[in-house]
């Protein structure tokens, strides 16, 4: 490093022969003997593999359920809508998750060349973060969701979520303060700017009121939700999914391949660009919906300038691999990368494509974003996590990996499943999107039936599911290799270190003087020059959205919900019916012809959460109230084929036997209230009267078609919301 040296007229430091200048003579640096502690990473790395092989099979069993419903064993802990979330946050938040602070643990300690700041705080991070995921497995199956994707944990559990998180960062933040390193090497970034990025996100889209222990309902509503929602769901998957292992990538794979990073330039534009673009996205998961124009403009522009940073990433981790390719060929821990890193390069070529609204009016609602995502989730996070499982375990355990044999097979089973699971989905996707949208040369639908299109998909599913099997094998071969060579090795949990104190920081000049270098030097304005980098397209998007009325146009005729549909409605979320149905009808021709009149921002600023959807298995809702008799909805909730023969929903007898609870429906209202919904305290204090007395009309109309059923069954609720969905206006000539 080239430093300017500063005169100094102490006695007894010698001149330079050619300048007469005196100069320090530098003291030989004290080398400090600490040593890393491996137990921390070998638990997150135990954590991650049981959690994936529990993640996966439950995603396996939920592709199943969606072509042989009877996979849940008529059990209504265990249906689609229920555990599709389980699956979701098993995968993301406890595979994922913990393969993220495996990895953060590992190469933060030696790039800062410091033991982590606290082995109680990186025990209570351990420890929290599996009652999280466990308080998950139990609350989900039972229905207590808050409805928001990838986001469905209760408020309690929310808070829990956020104190974990602030361990976390006191634990990485002060093993970076107390470096013997002074450089900030890339990986570093990526972590500080997905610490930062991922506490705005939940705490912003976490802003619930309670109703009681485990129930609460949304701060905002509609429109301002929707936007809210995917701003975090989209960032979710940027700041948790990839810019983690974006720095988990540039610490393991040069070290696997023993090549230095491509491009360290490369690397300082891919992490400021991708932070910045990144959170501007959101909105092209709601394109032609009720989202103001100008919102999905702004996520459609940046969603396709995000292609740059991206490939910016893929292409500096590829090209790493330079002169390493002959090793690629060999070593199957490099192959389970170079498919990641393709994985990535794709999902974010795709991504983009699908922001663009003319593709996007095919794809959004269908199997192809179900593709797109998988891609990325199996090949991108599932790969590189392979990848460092096979690096990591032999290390920590000073041992061969049992079976490399085994490792390859892992890597061509889990490609495998890839591409099976993939394919099909694309197809499944195009055909849906086609079908819906296809009128015959009469001007009419030319499959008027949604089911039509869902029995066309049914071999697809199938493929789905066995490559989903496919994969979920290959991760149980990997568990069993890990713990053979953990059993046959030992592990060093503390492994001695050495390294010098870290110097006095010279005055740089010439190349360390590039501006970058004080970045990399200094944490802290490293954390707020990333958390202003996601603030601005955060701001820019969601202020105006929230403060300017225009945006959510008011309809005089739109009426809060009545005590019994804000039961009914509670219902329907407990169920996970968003999982199958979307509530937002789309301005195309195909849509108003296939659902009625499109629906407007207007219409849902009632709506604590939004239930607008992501994905249509079957039909959208929206319009669905007085389209069809209450004895319909009754037989259809009891046995689906009775009303849609070859129907894939399950059906939902417990709805019919079980007691309608309406002890805390004054309290929801209240809390309705508290957030906006204009109830009166007269409502609030007649809410269970209000609601026996709606339930008792309900049950009465049934009588007339033949259905006796007591008014104080869930379904009798149900109904009542399903009736007043899309009713609140007209139908415009």
């Amino acid at each position: 490093m080239n430093v300017t040296l500063e005169p100094d007229s102490t006695a007894g430091i010698p001149a330079l022969p050619d300048s007469g200048r005196r100069v320090p003579i530098k003291p030989a640096p004290v080398v400090e003997r600490f040593a890393y502690d491996n137990a921390i990473v070998r638990d997150f790395a135990i954590a991650t593999v049981i959690w994936g092989i529990i993640g996966m099979l439950v995603g396996v069993i939920v592709a199943t359920q969606l072509f042989a419903p009877a996979a849940n064993l008529g059990n209504q802990y265990t249906t689609f809508g229920r555990i599709r979330p389980l699956h979701t946050n098993a995968v993301i938040f406890a595979f994922v998750g913990n393969a993220i602070f495996m990895g953060v643990y590992y190469s933060l300690q030696r790039l800062c060349k410091a033991r982590m700041f606290s082995d109680f705080l990186s025990k209570l991070h351990f420890w929290g973060w599996q009652a999280i995921i466990v308080s998950a497995v139990l609350t989900l199956p039972l229905g207590i969701t808050t409805s928001h994707e990838y986001a469905e944990l209760e408020w309690p559990i929310d808070i829990a979520i956020t104190l974990i998180w602030v361990v976390f960062g006191i634990n990485l933040f002060g093993t970076i303060i107390k470096r013997r390193e002074r450089h900030l090497y890339v990986a570093i970034w990526f972590y500080i700017a997905t610490f930062i990025t991922v506490a705005v996100l939940h705490v912003i889209n976490s802003f619930e009121m309670p109703v009681s222990f485990l129930k609460s309902y949304y701060l905002y509503a509609g429109v301002q939700d929707a936007l809210v929602q995917w701003w975090y769901g989209h960032n979710a998957v940027a700041f948790f999914l990839t810019t983690p292992y974006l720095g988990m990538m540039y610490y393991f794979l040069p070290k696997m391949a023993n090549r230095p990073v491509y491009s360290y330039r490369l690397s300082i534009l891919h992490f400021w660009a991708l932070i910045f673009i990144y959170i501007w996205a959101g909105p092209h998961h709601l394109l032609y919906t009720s989202l103001p124009d100008w919102a999905q403009s702004l996520g459609v522009v940046f969603s396709v300038m995000l292609i740059a940073p991206s490939w910016g990433g893929m292409i500096n981790g590829l090209l790493t691999l330079r002169g390493a390719w002959d090793k690629v060929r060999e070593d199957a821990i490099l192959k389970f990368m170079v498919v990641g890193l393709t994985a990535y390069g794709m999902a974010t070529f795709e991504g983009p494509m699908l922001s663009l609204k003319n593709v996007n009016a095919i794809a959004h609602f269908t199997d192809w974003i179900v593709a797109h995502v998988h891609v990325g989730a199996l090949g991108w996070n599932g790969f590189l996590t392979f990848a460092i499982l096979y690096w990591l375990i032999p290390r920590l355990y000073h041992t061969p990996l049992y079976s490399k044999k085994l490792m390859n097979v892992h890597f061509w089973i889990g490609t495998m499943g890839i591409l099976f699971y993939a394919i099909p989905m694309y197809i499944s996707g195009f055909t849906q999107g086609m079908m819906w949208k296809e009128f015959t040369p009469e001007g009419t639908l030319k499959y008027p039936s949604f089911l039509e299109t869902t029995l066309q998909i049914l071999p697809m599913h199938m493929m789905r599911a066995a490559g989903g099997t496919l994969y979920l094998v290959g991760a149980i071969l990997m568990a069993y290799n890990l713990f053979k060579t953990m059993a046959a090795g030992t592990l060093t949990a503390n492994e001695p270190a050495e390294a010098p104190a870290l110097e006095k920081d010279y005055v740089a000049t010439g190349h360390d003087a590039y501006w970058h270098r004080w970045f990399e030097r200094k944490p802290i304005p490293l954390l707020i020059g990333s958390l202003v980098m996601i603030l601005v397209g955060s701001l820019v998007e969601l202020v105006p959205t929230f403060m300017v009325e225009s945006n959510v146009p008011t309809i005089a005729t739109v009426q809060p919900y009545t005590a019994l549909e804000v039961e009914g409605r509670d219902l329907y979320i407990k169920e996970g019916c968003v999982n199958c149905h979307t509530q937002m009808v789309r301005p195309f021709r195909s849509e108003t012809e296939r659902y009625g009149e499109y629906s407007k921002a207007g219409e849902f600023v009632y709506d604590h959460p939004f239930l607008w959807g992501s994905k249509r298995t079957g039909p959208d809702l929206h319009r669905e109230g007085g389209k069809y008799p209450d004895s319909w909805h009754y037989h259809h909730m009891r046995d689906p084929t009775s009303m849609s023969p070859g129907s894939v929903m399950p059906p939902y007898p417990w709805l019919l036997e079980q007691k309608l609870d309406l002890s805390s429906t004054s309290a929801k209202l209240k809390a309705l209230k508290s957030v906006g919904v204009p109830y009166d305290n007269l409502q609030i204090a007649n809410a269970e009267a209000n609601a026996q007395a709606q339930a008792t009309e309900v049950s009465k109309r049934l009588a007339k078609e033949g259905i006796n059923v007591q008014p104080d069954r869930e379904i009798v609720a149900l109904i009542a919301y399903l009736q007043r969905l899309g009713t609140d206006i007209k139908k415009i000539e």
